[in-house]
């Protein structure tokens, strides 16, 4: 890891270590499953890319879902194509949604500011639109790209089970799981879930160099103070275009993921909530940061998928040793907050963070870690004076 840091050295070894652990670290929170630990790993990814564009260039697009659905109608029809196999789908992936990047950042990255935003947003409502409806011959409309025994799959053999093959990588097949019980808690291991991970790992090791490279301090500066660069000279158009398409790239290979994972491919993916859902793992997790964007993207796939399963049958389990009257107030209440009020918890707690941690889940690390760090600076200066 030459030219990095040692800070960054132990934040990628202590990153690796926590994604790899997953299936151990988040089984006693009920996120322990393949699905969910798969979603970790793509919006984490789909987070990191976006942060290359936002956090280090502050050009803010609400238009990236497009390039996630692009990487996965790529990869959904290399599957009918021509193999099973992932390597072919995800390079697919990868080369469509950065080309495709290329020709919305060339026409958006004009515009900077709010006008940049709108017109991202615009591109990804047309490529919903049409994804959804005009290109039904490419994207199957609304039923969504789906995979069918009649596909010719050119590379494969003749397919004689009669139901639809597993995604693969030679062989390995992405939903083969393999369960370990331990202290009353089921541990699953995933190879679709350590395929992912290890996606992102290199994701984020990239996202690391590209940031401590002469092209991220440039990029750095161009958030500091882009009309400053052009008076000196210099062009600073390939620079954002360079972070756009990268940024792209990262956001079709999520695309290419959730169809590995999930051999599906439907417009939904495209729309501009999708967009904005990856702004605020961005913004919650911490902008600019390495590592926040992670944290944000499993935060809110975490609130998304538990808390929406809490209904009032399982809040009556919890408070089931209070009088009648107070279990049913406390249970009325916490209604509003869970299962289909997920978003109002979500929402609160989001405030919360931008109102008294404006740098986001990474400031709140951070002043914990200088607290606890103060006190024990302090005891320390402390004990000479005690022992005199």
């Amino acid at each position: 890891m030459k030219h990095l840091t040692k800070n960054d050295r132990l934040l990628f070894i202590f990153f690796t270590i926590m994604v790899l652990a997953g299936p151990i670290i988040l089984a006693p929170f009920g996120a322990g499953y393949p699905d969910l630990l798969q979603r970790f790993a793509i919006f984490g990814l789909f987070a990191v890319g976006f942060n290359i564009l936002f956090g280090m260039t502050g050009y803010l697009s609400f238009g990236h879902a497009a390039f996630l659905g692009v990487g996965s109608y790529s990869a959904v029809w290399m599957f009918k194509l021509l193999t099973m196999n992932v390597i072919p789908a995800l390079f697919l992936s990868v080369v469509i949604s950065g080309l495709f990047a290329l020709l919305i950042g060339f026409v958006s990255l004009r515009r900077s500011g709010i006008y940049f935003s709108i017109l991202t947003l615009a591109f990804a409502q047309m490529s919903y639109n049409l994804a959804y409806s005009v290109l039904t011959p490419i994207t199957n409309g609304e039923t969504g790209l789906q995979l069918n025994l009649s596909d010719p799959r050119i590379l494969d053999a003749a397919n004689t089970t009669g139901s639809i093959p597993s995604t693969n990588l030679f062989g390995l097949t992405m939903n083969s799981t393999a369960k370990f019980e331990l202290l009353g808690l089921v541990f699953q291991f995933n190879v679709g879930f350590y395929f992912c991970a290890l996606i992102l790992i290199a994701g984020f090791y990239i996202a690391m160099r590209i940031a401590r490279s002469p092209f991220g301090l440039m990029l750095l500066a161009i958030k500091t103070n882009q009309t400053r660069l052009n008076y000196t000279g210099v062009n600073t158009r390939p620079y954002t275009l360079a972070a756009f398409v990268i940024s792209g790239m990262y956001a079709g290979l999520a695309g290419g993921l959730m169809a590995i994972t999930d051999p599906l491919a439907g417009a939904e993916r495209m729309q501009w909530t999708a967009s904005g859902e990856v702004v605020l793992m961005t913004i919650l997790g911490g902008v600019g940061t390495l590592l926040g964007p992670v944290l944000g993207a499993g935060f809110i796939k975490y609130f998304e998928n538990i808390f929406s399963k809490i209904n009032d049958s399982v809040l009556e389990s919890w408070f089931s040793f209070l009088p009648e009257g107070l279990s049913d107030a406390m249970v009325f209440v916490l209604h509003f907050f869970v299962g289909k009020g997920w978003h109002l918890t979500l929402g609160l707690l989001f405030m919360l963070v931008v109102i008294f941690l404006p740098g986001g889940l990474m400031e709140g690390g951070t002043r914990l870690y200088n607290a606890f760090r103060s006190k024990d600076t302090k005891s320390s200066k402390d004990e000479p004076k005690a022992a005199e």
